[in-house]
């Protein structure tokens, strides 16, 4: 069914001008025309066919009161429900100056879609003749049928004949007895599918309204219960119980002016806390920390005796080497001043459990009362990110332990492909018996591919008798999974080969009859790719055509699995694979979004695609908590989630901005050459910043708070950071005394960096842009997200059992809305990447997100769980590794030499924390200092000098303390940090290998860009594994050459030639310098110590060198040999080479 909906850019989305002028704008309407398999239309003018979500009644509804004991509220019709079937089964797609349509896809896939929450699920075929539509359905998938006859009708030929035939049953003639839909179908007045008009009560404000009334006995007085929320909401007023102050005029439904109610239920109660912080011990801190004064002391005091005793032989070299060395210590310094205050956190998911989904006064169901989660995966292209790697990660999302009605994932396909597209809807066909299956089993990793190559016993702790058989089942599912994802490609091939064939065998028809005596010419129709239902793919083609490239292309929504029901679905024994009997077989919410691109548009990579993804999610499901995965980053702890909300729940959560999780990777070599697991970083310098203000954002498994990505204040900014004031999120009058003395939480919602800036309603789209769903969602996210009232320390708090209303259906307008946010105007003149959502201008998006939000008063948290929380890949292959290292070091820089450089922080940061973001921007310029040092060893064997004028007691003093002191810090960072010394050393190697090389290759980029402003292109890290499947580490013995390894191997050929020239000279001297030569060749050691695993690295496997590396080599070798013979001469001649002469 293809649905027009006929509305330009501000008709969709109500503008600010519009909201200005005194004529509201006409609701833009929708028009429907179905097509049929065989190709035929049919339309049904859908000013007749329109929503019941738009009907005046639903349209004026505004408070409704949820489930409890003395009010049961019937279920939601059952029209709402086939709307949101009917809008689940459409691809929606738009953009700039384009429609917006609504196509109704027959099938996604070509192999039947079971479950009955996917989009083009098998169901019964409307028996009205000339009809081939699919038959309405409930949560199930079993048949609705409106007449006692059974007759199978859909909802298009339904409403027809209830407006058009009288109401008669077109099977047995007689009047429909179910007034349900008929009723709604009839009454509306035949009113199109409008978007809320302004004025009218949006979506976002129902929901808040249904929030607003849930009762709640947090407090007995002697009249009743006293709602707490409605006092939060409906006065401007003080809160409740369970925030900062408590209201002292005690006017709260006791009649009685003067009195102030006591608490006494909660007060009585024990309040246990969510999370807890472990303290390093002393015995290993107190040491640490005095190594680290001491060795600054050393440090201050050997570079005073340095520069006080210079080498007057070779000022040259001891310059050098002096300013190198003040370098290394002011680099040392800014990397360990932070580690100061290093701490272990722990969770209690038991509190969790008790707190938020537990039977009790204010939940007396004991539906779970967590806010939802909104998780984010993206993919930019299925080549060098298999769709079966980003398959599986969808799997480990769709099976992940939390309430599946909380939980939904957007999948960002940036390239529009049709092949991720097909996969992404075999992953949600396979997750019909892979969910399940987890959750009957306790199963973990809940990753197939991970779980089916488990090394370990995979029935430990197995006690039901049916594991055996249905893990048997369930492998032999995935296996056909893996082999339908792998044959995706050719199968898409195919199929646009046999369609285009047939395209043209019509064109070529049509032109013989139109030039019966002209001759024929060949007809060339554009090569286009095909759907499974016969429908060109909107995207990217795999030809690429006009509208239908990686940068040209319209947006795309595809709802693959639409909402979960409210309640539990358990399984049955019948026609199933499996015994499904009492598990909840619900799937969450799974869409596809690929946001429009068109020639022009900068559209800002993966910053660009995850802001379009939080504007598309705040419209459709609007999680209060965003988690974002990288396409290879599976969840390995199916309870990750749950270990994250015991931050953000807890007290003083709401100032949490983001909870960041370690990254750990799969298919690392045992002895990990290129120090890939990177445990340094992940368990010592995140823990230590975890002291702080936090751990920095790493760009993947990271649980945001939603209203934090928009760019607002942390709650009680002022009582935390006096004079760092901020303006409300509603408008705020300084004038008015009436808000003078409104207590700081209520202004919740906070923008700005000074009060002169104030913010109303009325500026809301210049920041945000123009959507009044998106403006609307904002408190809505605000609220939800709010730790639980439960203490009187809470500050800021929510009432018990405010989330467990239902979610709101999903209808045309709104999918059509989440359309118009991913366009490619959207972000024009507003302040998306500026301020809200993930900032632009920079490769490492992820650490100038994270650092604004720490700018801003944030703070952040980092979640170590027992088991891994999220697994991924990382590369193992030399230059991929360096290539990656280079992105990196490369967005450093451009925040060094930009407006986030830490030295630039507001005074809501830490000291500490600014020097952690000063050394993030600074620590790639190390190795122009690193390289020169390299370089000095073999220089100092070349010139027979040494830095210093002799080896005397005091250098070797100084060098001893130093080099014994970095020891004994390191061991004390593995005491406390849990790595291994093996991973401490495999670090500092790659320190040196990628100081050396990309870091450097960084520097030059990044000055070329401030300075010429010549743009840098990086190509995606690769996610396949090599071409050799007999060995899992083919990749490591792989060389692809590349101009990063000059650097290196220039270093490590120098410093070898340097070692024999100085030995030779030393035994052939007169008066050997045996103390000079120690000198430099222990240095030049040190280096090639360093350097081992590159050069490992370039022998490749068996001794498969690339020729190239023999002859950069060689070529090195000369040139250095040519130019030092040059420069120094033997004795008794000035010709280069000396006495020898040819013959």
């Amino acid at each position: 069914m293809a649905s027009n909906f006929k509305g330009s850019r501000s008709s969709l989305s109500i503008s600010s001008d519009a909201a200005e002028s005194h004529k509201p704008p006409i609701p833009p309407t929708v028009t429907f025309a179905r097509r049929t398999s065989s190709g035929r239309y049919v339309s049904y003018s859908r000013d007749d066919l329109d929503s019941e979500l738009g009907s005046s009644d639903f349209m004026n509804y505004t408070v409704h009161i949820p489930p409890t004991p003395d009010n049961q509220p019937m279920d939601p019709s059952i029209s709402q429900k086939v709307e949101e079937q009917y809008v689940s089964n459409s691809l929606f797609t738009g953009g700039f100056n384009s429609v917006t349509r609504a196509h109704l896809m027959d099938k996604v896939i070509e192999s039947e879609a079971n479950h009955p929450q996917m989009a083009g699920a098998k169901g019964s075929s409307c028996a009205i003749p000339g009809c081939d539509a699919k038959v309405m359905s409930d949560e199930r998938g079993a048949d609705i049928l409106p007449c006692e006859c059974d007759f199978k009708i859909c909802r298009d030929c339904y409403i027809d004949a209830v407006k058009t035939g009288g109401g008669i049953c077109p099977g047995c003639k007689e009047p429909y007895k179910n007034t349900d839909l008929d009723e709604i179908a009839v009454d509306n007045n035949s009113r199109p599918l409008p978007l809320p008009p302004p004025g009218t009560m949006s979506k976002m404000e129902r929901r808040l309204s249904l929030m607003k009334s849930t009762k709640s006995v947090l407090m007995k007085s002697q009249t009743g219960d006293f709602d707490h929320n409605r006092w939060l909401f409906e006065t401007r007023g003080t809160y409740g119980y369970g925030n900062a102050i408590w209201p002292k005029d005690g006017n709260l439904g006791n009649g009685n002016d003067d009195e102030v109610a006591e608490p006494t239920e909660l007060m009585s109660k024990p309040w246990r806390p969510l999370t807890r912080k472990l303290k390093i011990p002393a015995a290993v801190l107190s040491p640490y920390r005095l190594l680290i004064f001491l060795r600054i002391v050393v440090l201050a005091l050997f570079l005073a005796w340095r520069v006080n005793h210079p080498n007057n032989d070779a000022i040259w070299l001891w310059g050098m080497s002096v300013v190198c060395e003040i370098w290394f210590a002011f680099s040392w310094l800014l990397d360990q001043l932070p580690k100061l205050c290093p701490v272990n956190r722990a969770t209690d998911l038991n509190v969790l459990k008790d707190k938020f989904e537990t039977p009790g006064p204010n939940n007396p169901t004991g539906k779970s009362d967590l806010p939802g989660i909104d998780v984010f995966v993206s993919t930019a292209d299925p080549e060098k990110e298999p769709p079966l790697v980003t398959a599986n990660t969808i799997l480990s999302i769709l099976a992940a332990d939390y309430p599946v009605e909380k939980l939904a994932c957007y999948v960002s396909d940036d390239g529009g492909a049709l092949l991720t597209f097909e996969a992404m809807a075999e992953a949600a066909s396979f997750a019909n018996i892979w969910v399940p299956f987890c959750r009957k089993h306790d199963i973990e990793p809940r990753n197939p591919e991970s779980y089916f190559n488990l090394k370990r016993d995979p029935y430990k702790n197995k006690v039901k008798p049916d594991f055996v058989k249905d893990r048997r089942r369930v492998k032999r599912e995935y296996d056909e999974f893996k082999v339908r994802i792998n044959s995706l490609p050719d199968s898409i091939r195919r199929r646009s080969d046999a369609y285009h064939a047939r395209e043209e065998i019509k064109a070529m028809k049509l032109q013989r009859q139109n030039r019966e005596d002209e001759p024929v010419e060949i007809v060339k129709i554009p090569k286009a790719t095909w759907m499974a239902d016969g429908t060109h793919w909107p995207g990217t083609w795999l030809n690429p055509a006009t509208e239908h490239s990686r940068g040209d292309h319209a947006g795309i929504i595809q709802v693959m699995l639409k909402p979960p029901s409210d309640d539990p679905l358990h399984g049955t024994a019948d026609d199933r694979a499996i015994d499904l009997t009492d598990v909840d077989i619900r799937l969450p919410l799974l869409v596809y979004v690929s946001r429009e691109k068109r020639p022009g548009y900068d559209h800002n990579k993966k910053a660009g695609a995850m802001n379009a993804l939080v504007r598309a999610s705040a419209i459709m499901s609007n999680g209060p908590f965003i988690l974002n995965l990288d396409c290879d980053h599976y969840i390995y702890n199916s309870q990750a989630m749950r270990e994250g909300m015991c931050f953000m729940m807890d007290r003083g959560g709401d100032r949490i901005c983001y909870v960041q999780f370690p990254q750990r990777f799969e298919g690392i070599d045992p002895s990990d050459r290129y120090a890939n697991h990177n445990t340094v970083f992940f368990d010592v310098n995140m823990r230590a910043l975890d002291g702080l203000m936090g751990p920095v954002y790493v760009g993947t498994g990271c649980l945001f708070r939603r209203i934090a990505l928009y760019g607002f204040d942390p709650p009680r900014s002022k009582e935390h950071h006096p004079g760092c004031c901020s303006c409300c999120f509603f408008g705020r009058n300084k004038k008015h005394s009436s808000m003078a003395h409104t207590p700081e939480e209520n202004h919740s919602l906070r923008m700005g960096d000074s009060d002169d800036e104030e913010m109303n309603l009325s500026l809301l789209p210049k920041k945000f842009g123009n959507s009044t769903f998106l403006i609307d969602s904002i408190p809505v996210a605000e609220f939800q997200g709010r730790p639980l009232a439960d203490h009187p320390a809470v500050k800021n708090g929510r009432s018990p059992g405010a989330l467990t209303i239902p979610r709101e259906l999903l209808d045309a307008s709104t999918v059509a809305e989440a359309i118009s946010v991913i366009s490619c105007w959207y972000e024009d003149k507003t302040e998306w990447g500026h301020r809200v959502g993930w900032i632009y201008g920079s490769v490492t998006e992820d650490v100038v997100t994270g650092y604004r939000m720490h700018n801003r008063g944030w703070k952040s948290v980092y979640c170590v769980t027992k088991r891994d929380a999220f697994r991924g890949t990382a590369p193992i292959n030399l230059t991929d590794r360096l290539h990656q290292v280079l992105r990196w070091a490369t967005g450093s820089v451009e925040i060094f030499f930009s407006r986030n450089n830490a030295l630039l922080a507001s005074p809501r940061m830490k000291l500490l924390q600014r020097i952690a973001y000063l050394n993030v921007g600074i620590y790639p310029f190390t190795s122009i200092f690193l390289i020169v040092y390299c370089f000095l060893p073999a220089l100092s064997l070349f010139s027979g000098q040494f830095i210093v004028q002799t080896l005397n007691v005091t250098f070797l003093t100084y060098l001893l303390i130093i080099t014994v002191t970095l020891c004994l810090l390191a061991v004390l960072e593995i005491k406390w940090s849990g790595i291994a010394l093996e991973e401490w050393w495999r670090n500092e190697q790659f320190w040196l290998i990628g100081g050396t090389s990309a870091h450097l290759a960084a520097v030059l980029q990044g000055l070329l860009k401030v300075i010429a402003g010549i743009e840098i292109s990086f190509t995606l890290t690769s996610k396949s594994a090599g071409d050799d499947v007999d060995d899992e580490f083919a990749d490591l013995y792989i060389v692809k050459w590349t101009s990063l390894m000059i650097p290196p191997i220039t270093i490590m050929m120098v410093n070898l030639i340097a070692i024999a020239v100085g030995f030779s000279r030393t035994i052939y001297s007169v008066i050997p310098q045996w103390s000079r030569l120690l000198g430099g060749v222990f240095f030049s050691f040190w280096v090639l110590a360093h350097l081992y695993p590159f050069a490992k690295g370039l022998m490749g496997r068996r001794g498969r060198t690339p020729t190239i590396v023999f002859v950069w080599s060689g070529l090195i070798s000369i040139t250095i040999s040519l130019l030092w013979v040059a420069i120094n001469p033997p004795s008794g001649t000035n010709q280069i080479g000396g006495s020898f002469q040819f013959p």
